[in-house]
């Protein structure tokens, strides 16, 4: 038996009305969060999302070394249970109420119960190392409870702790700090914040060696965590959970180098993992040699991988998504919104796991403030787009350019083939070089050029489909 290391909820947090969760005969308390409901969408509103196009969820977290057993108590009539990622073939055992299965080793899975509604998101993690002395020098360091911070500015040499069991309620912000940690296993709010008040959970410029790793990130009232011109960052084990606002974001990745993303649980909103080129002070700087790895995310509105729509930097790439599962998403899959001046090279989406089904609502804008969102039946998202446009977030008077892109290696689960579709913008910003290969839909293998759905636009030159 795994040894278990959990810690209560503090008494003032808000519980999941729909869940109980055992691992291993231990109480492991489940978090409520707010998540959407509908991908209903605005465009800088002016005013914060309606509670109604949202809905109540529930999370857990706790550290185990090898297998446990995880039991959950439903207060809910069980129809049907899937666990996701399907890559972990797991077939739950439900007997009434009770669901119980073993993960053998620590994962983040989402359990749906009837659907994806009111979804459990389950946090197994490995044992934390590297935990400071609450009085060690330059450790801010936040025990079991709540605290209510506000907004801290980071400094030079600084780790920041949040143990298991605390709940902060604040954002951490870096300006030009470097030889940073931020670690943990609490969970840090942004929910008492108004829209940019807070800066996201978690927002670094002109930072460089930062660390940022295992935290729960809850509730941003932007994007959620986001790295402006740094260098040398690290984020590994978080997890982006409660993110229901307007351009609520996962992690965005701007301007900035050297920088590897692995082992994240992201469920947002909007864009789920994404790099950016953005105007400002940091516009020369280029995005080169970001990496996303062993990531698991659920896309509610936007982008599920992106590259775009702002563009704004000399170059982007190389760029990696790899290993990755998308357990949900609703508009695009993998993406190149192209809409400035970048010069966008060396961009690989390979071995990724992407799950779709018949409960894939269809993205929509709301056209005003008191209408409802109606579903149209029968949508399925866009497996990989790759396009050179501008757009209302375009701030550059010319495009860019799109080469050599390797999209390999992709297992699709879907009722049929979901499309794509690659266009450039002219003759002079095009895009090309594009090989598509090792593609499989419901484990079949495609077998030709045509099965692989994908429409050729114009200024779309040397484009491969196929083994």
């Amino acid at each position: 038996m795994a040894v278990i290391a959990t810690a209560p909820a503090p008494a003032a947090e808000v519980v999941s009305e729909f869940y109980r969760v055992q691992v291993d005969g231990q109480e492991v308390p489940v978090y409520s969060c707010r998540v959407s409901a509908v991908p209903f969408n605005q465009v800088w509103p002016g005013y914060q999302r309606p509670l109604d196009q949202t809905e109540l969820a529930g999370f857990a977290t706790w550290d185990a070394a090898g297998a446990v057993t995880v039991t959950i108590q439903s207060t809910r009539d069980i129809q049907q249970v899937v666990v996701r990622p399907r890559r972990l073939g797991m077939v739950p055992q439900v007997t009434g109420r009770q669901i119980t299965f073993t993960l053998s080793q620590p994962e983040a899975v989402v359990v749906e119960v009837n659907g994806p509604a009111h979804a459990l998101h389950l946090f197994g993690c490995p044992p934390a190392t590297a935990v400071p002395a609450p009085d060690a020098p330059n450790v801010l360091y936040f025990g079991p409870g709540v605290h209510r911070p506000g907004v801290i500015q980071l400094r030079d040499h600084q780790t920041v702790y949040l143990a298991p069991g605390a709940v902060v309620y604040g954002s951490l912000h870096g300006q030009g700090v470097r030889d940073v940690r931020i670690a943990g296993r609490g969970i840090l709010d942004q929910s008492p914040f108004a829209r940019g008040e807070g800066g996201g959970a978690i927002r670094l410029s002109d930072c460089s060696e930062v660390t940022i790793e295992g935290l729960i990130l809850r509730d941003p009232d932007v994007w959620c965590c986001s790295l402006f011109g740094c260098r040398n960052v690290r984020l590994s084990g978080l997890k982006l959970i409660g993110l229901w606002r307007y351009n609520a974001d996962g992690i965005d990745v701007c301007n900035s180098s050297a920088v590897v993303v692995e082992d994240c649980f992201v469920r947002a909103f909007d864009d789920a993992l994404v790099v950016k080129g953005l105007p400002g002070p940091f516009v020369e700087r280029p995005v080169a040699n970001v990496t996303f790895r062993r990531c698991t995310v659920w896309c509610d509105w936007g982008r599920a991988l992106e590259i775009g729509a702002e563009t704004c930097a000399p170059e982007i790439g190389p760029v990696t998504f790899e290993d990755c599962d998308i357990v949900r998403t609703t508009h695009i899959a993998l993406d190149i919104q192209h809409g400035d001046q970048a010069r966008i090279h060396d961009i690989r989406f390979q071995r990724l796991r992407l799950e779709l089904d018949d409960r894939n609502p269809r993205p929509r804008l709301q056209t005003a403030r008191d209408e409802v969102y109606a579903d149209q039946p029968g949508h399925l998202p866009a497996l990989a787009v790759i396009i050179i446009r501008g757009t209302m977030w375009t701030k550059t008077p010319t495009r860019g350019t799109v080469r050599d892109v390797l999209i390999d290696d992709l297992a699709i689960w879907a009722p049929r083939m979901p499309g794509s579709s690659f266009d450039g913008h002219d003759a002079t910003f095009d895009v090309s070089g594009v090989t598509c290969t090792r593609w499989r839909l419901n484990g079949a293998p495609l077998t030709s050029p045509e099965a692989y759905a994908v429409r050729r636009g114009p200024h779309v030159d040397v484009l491969r489909l196929g083994d």
